[in-house]
């Protein structure tokens, strides 16, 4: 059955044994949300998180383009659209740029004295790129990767995570609680509380790995198909 916040708050207190107007459970509630959401994300690196943005542009003679406002978490994909100017992918043709190292840039494409389409790109930090050859002209860059995923709430009442997800969601919503609770270690009031939503947490991130695999169509045999103990993957 899929959460709305509603149904998390209750279900929560219920399992917590918190009155629902205790104020350290609703102190506690937000960062059991957080340390769930974000979590989750890291682990299954989801497919409904892949996105694609054409919001920027390289600028003639310059290498370098930072991308923070594309809000891209991580990075899988760079496109150069052609003819530039173009800032529509479906209207223009994709060019992938091919991933090296800086220094290989630094040796290769060393100056803007011959400009021309990039077709390698690098990672300067986390948030800038820088392209070789210096661009010619200012070409539209479609960069495609993962985001973060919404984060359920009192005014965003449902997410995909909480929709698709709620066994999960719930489990590792409780590992932090437990944790909350103080009960993780020998000496707590419920010492096993922590270990036994862990374990838990573990084998439903598994199944939903698995569940996420076969829509990406990376199961058995890189098909949608679920694996299957008694047929070897088809080669």
């Amino acid at each position: 059955m899929s959460l709305s916040y509603s149904s998390y708050f209750y279900t929560m207190s219920q399992l917590t044994q918190f009155n629902v107007g205790d104020p350290f459970f609703i102190k506690e509630l937000p960062n059991a949300v957080d340390y769930a959401t974000y979590r989750i994300n890291r682990e299954l690196n989801l497919l409904t998180t892949v996105v694609s943005n054409s919001t920027l542009a390289l600028t003639a003679s310059t290498r370098s383009l930072g991308f923070t406002t594309a809000n891209i978490n991580v990075l899988s994909e760079v496109n150069i659209i052609i003819p530039a100017g173009q800032t529509n992918p479906e209207l223009g043709t994709r060019n992938p740029c091919t991933i090296c190292d800086k220094s290989y840039l630094n040796m290769v494409y060393n100056s803007a004295a011959n400009p021309a389409r990039p077709v390698n790109f690098a990672l300067l930090d986390n948030v800038t790129l820088l392209f070789g050859p210096f661009p010619d002209a200012n070409y539209t860059v479609e960069l495609l990767g993962t985001v973060w995923p919404q984060v359920l709430s009192s005014t965003q009442t449902t997410t995909w995570i909480s929709t698709y997800l709620p066994d999960l969601f719930i489990a590792a919503s409780m590992v932090f609680m437990a944790g909350a609770q103080k009960n993780f270690s020998a000496i707590s009031d419920d010492p096993q509380a922590g270990t036994t939503w862990e374990n838990q947490y573990a084998k439903l991130r598994d199944s939903a790995s698995v569940e996420d695999a076969r829509r990406k169509f990376m199961a058995t045999g890189w098909t949608s198909q679920l694996p299957s103990p008694a047929n070897p993957p088809r080669t």
